[in-house]
């Protein structure tokens, strides 16, 4: 790829995040992207960086792993915002954090749109309780109601929100839509239909299909989880359009100029193919798209020397400790007089003689007790043993193993450029961030501020490691 597409190049747009977080129009920023990215790490870093820098922010996390209140110093996170402690307050800003609790959000909608007896009803059926706690789509729908309700709310200036860990990101913004057509779905529209038929005659002319139906129904559900159904959606009755109506909110929330959504991705080659598809979807959406973050980015001091010279170097090193011998030490080895001990030949005749007629002990290994060759002439030195001679090499084996880690990481970087650049050549519209990776994983504030400094240092990753 011409170097021409690299995202380090002049004609990239680079993400500049502070502008990003200090205009007050800048209501919601949502962090989406693939699994497994550095979404919620980003996100907590983003909140404390608003915060510090003078906005009232509240991040919602998703993501059940409970990493976002470890680094903020919070026992534990639930649905109900909480106070970070510890941060920098002196331009007036503040940072509360919270973890969704799905069904705990679910429950809140019922009682707010439901009066007390028919709340009741549906908070102890077990058809609502499961599909509270785990139908599929409620978690990243109740991410957008909370939303919602943190939104409406007016009491932050900023709301960062961390989607779910989902097998795709693009859940977050189908889950309304699914949910949606679920509670408006013929199943539901049927299971309905009795309530919805005034008097006796209506009743009487459903009645035959209906007990066919049911009796089908009862068959393949079985006839208690049939019953906790039609139960739940005669409670739920008058709630359905509510659903469907502030999912449409939401969703048109998220549209509007105040929203702004990041894309977190990896510099690997499925994070990013991921990443592409997201952006081409919030396009079609007509979902305001910021930017996008490049998390985990590897970097190199000596990026001037090559993978192919480093290893050419090592291999030079390694060729030196097995043949470059100089003259010098050949005769110090073989000559007699210079008091170095000749090496002891591999041969199955213990008692061989060396070719100075040298008698050797029976371990073959080291010179007789009274040979010649363990005695020192006068003014020669014992400092060139064989041991010493090892430990002079020792130098050149560790430099050829810095060089070859030097060349894998080249090689890192040069995969992670590549990556790069094709999805710079796909959407060079999309503005881009690099954030350096870190030695170590992050579990404080002090970890998030060191990647709110990287998330605005631009397309440079500098300190990356």
């Amino acid at each position: 790829m011409a170097s021409s597409l690299s995202l380090n190049a002049t004609d990239t747009h680079v993400l500049d995040v502070d502008p990003l977080i200090d205009d007050p129009r800048t209501r919601i920023v949502v962090c989406c992207g693939s699994g497994g990215v550095g979404k919620t790490t980003t996100a907590a870093a983003l909140g404390l960086r608003a915060a510090e820098r003078g906005r009232k922010v509240v991040v919602l996390t998703i993501d059940p792993a409970r990493r976002l209140a470890q680094s903020m110093g919070i026992d534990s996170l639930d649905n109900t915002p909480r106070r970070v402690k510890g941060i920098d307050e002196t331009a007036g800003g503040e940072l509360h954090a919270m973890m969704l609790d799905m069904k705990r959000t679910f429950d809140e909608i019922v009682e707010a749109h439901a009066d007390g007896q028919r709340a009741e009803a549906i908070l102890s059926n077990p058809f609502y309780q499961s599909l509270s706690a785990g139908f599929a789509g409620t978690q990243e729908y109740m991410a957008m109601e909370k939303l919602g309700q943190l939104r409406a709310r007016d009491e932050w200036d900023l709301i960062v929100v961390d989607t779910p860990p989902s097998r795709s990101a693009l859940d977050f913004l189908d889950a309304p839509k699914r949910l949606g057509s679920f509670l408006d779905g013929k199943l539901i529209r049927v299971l309905m239909a009795p309530a919805k038929v005034g008097g006796r005659a209506g009743m009487k002319f459903l009645n035959v299909g209906m007990s066919m139906m049911t009796g089908a129904l009862g068959k393949l559900l079985g006839g208690q989880l049939l019953r906790d159904v039609q139960t739940f959606v005669a409670a739920m009755d008058t709630m359905f359009g509510g659903f469907r109506t502030r999912a449409d909110a939401t969703y048109k929330l998220l549209q509007a100029p105040g929203t702004a959504f990041l894309v977190v991705a990896a510099p690997e080659r499925d994070a990013l193919r991921e990443a592409a598809y997201f952006v081409e979807r919030l396009a079609a959406e007509d979902m305001p798209l910021a930017g996008l973050v490049l998390n985990r980015v590897h970097g190199s001091g000596a990026a001037q020397l090559s993978a192919e010279r480093a290893l050419a170097a090592a291999e030079n090193l390694d060729d030196r400790g097995i043949v470059d011998q100089g003259g010098g030490n050949v005769e110090l080895r073989t000559s007699p007089e210079a008091g170095s001990p000749a090496p002891a030949r591999d041969t199955p005749d213990e008692h061989a003689q060396t070719p100075d007629k040298t008698p050797y002990s029976a371990t073959a290994s080291t010179p007789a007790p009274n040979s010649p060759a363990t005695s020192t002439p006068a003014g020669a030195t014992t400092d060139d043993t064989p041991a010493d001679h090892a430990d002079r090499t020792t130098p050149d084996q560790l430099t050829a193993g810095l060089l070859r880690l030097h060349a894998e990481r080249m090689q890192l970087l040069a995969r992670e450029q590549r990556t790069r650049d094709r999805f710079a050549a796909l959407h060079p519209e999309v503005a881009v961030t690099e954030v350096g990776a870190l030695p170590g994983d992050v579990h404080d504030l002090a970890g998030l501020r060191s990647i709110g400094d990287r998330l605005a240092a631009g397309a440079d990753p500098a300190g990356a490691v």
